[in-house]
């Protein structure tokens, strides 16, 4: 399987810390943006970024991710309650694993992103555990009223919060030339899907200019928060284009998702 990939983070124009943190460990690519007092964000998406730093992933699909993102909500969680100055830190993590067949298995928690580019096409792959999302999904909220509610920063999901979290995990069956977003939402806040769509076709070939210019972009939008952009596009080793049918689904889940909330009150997080 050849991958090319770039990533970039920035703190943005409003931020004095920046509480993102990225990995790439080819074949898995993730992200996790942090929140809580003081330096506790940092603290926070720094272990969930170690946890997929030491977890050598290599195969394993969707099992493999909640495994590894229970593990890092451990870590979170530990240090969370044995240490005073983290109390009430937590995390979003959102992964992607290249399996060897070329199918992508994700791992989602939080409001962080995954997209897909196809065909100059941009889905949005992951569900945000949000307030708002949550509120739009139920028919409760426009889009359009998500994007300007009081409580748009308020996520249901996050790790760290609870000894356990329950995990989004899915499976996409790649395609030759398909580019891959993962992001905060310091990004996708700032820069709308029209926006990201253009400037990954723009730059497909080209993975260094397409995450300076996000970066730039989200800057550009006011850039009130950290911004992290992960792409990665698939070159050789998945289906070739003609393969999939323009309909068909893109994602597919193999495991249950539960929706109950299960977080602790908390600044920036939605009580059960």
């Amino acid at each position: 399987m050849n991958v090319a990939h770039s990533g970039r983070t920035d703190t943005g124009r409003k931020r004095r810390r920046n509480e993102d943190a990225y990995v790439i460990a080819p074949p898995l690519f993730g992200i996790a943006d942090g929140m809580g007092g003081a330096q506790a964000g940092e603290v926070a998406s720094g272990l969930a970024a170690a946890a997929m730093q030491e977890s050598g992933a290599n195969g394993g699909g969707e099992a493999r991710l909640i495994e590894l993102i229970q593990d890092a909500n451990r870590r979170v969680h530990e240090r969370a309650n044995t240490d005073a100055t983290a109390s009430g830190m937590g995390t979003t993590m959102t992964v992607a694993l290249v399996e060897p067949d070329g199918t992508i298995a994700f791992g989602h928690v939080g409001d962080s992103r995954a997209y897909l580019l196809r065909d100059g096409k941009l889905e949005q792959l992951t569900d945000d555990h949000s307030l708002v999302a949550e509120l739009v999904r139920r028919g409760e909220l426009s889009p359009a009223e998500a994007e300007i509610h009081p409580q748009r920063s308020v996520i249901t999901r996050a790790l760290g919060t609870d000894p356990d979290v329950d995990v989004d995990a899915f499976s996409v069956a790649s395609r030759v030339g398909d580019v891959y977003l993962i992001c905060s939402d310091g990004l996708s806040s700032f820069v709308d899907g029209e926006n990201l769509e253009q400037i990954l076709e723009r730059n497909h070939d080209d993975l260094d200019a397409a995450t300076r210019s996000l970066i730039q972009a989200a800057n550009r939008g006011g850039g009130d928060d950290n911004i992290t952009a992960v792409v990665f596009r698939v070159d050789e080793g998945a289906a070739p284009a003609a393969a999939c049918e323009p309909d068909e689904q893109t994602r597919e889940y193999t495991s249950p998702i539960d929706e109950e909330d299960t977080l602790h009150p908390e600044d920036g997080v939605l009580p059960p």
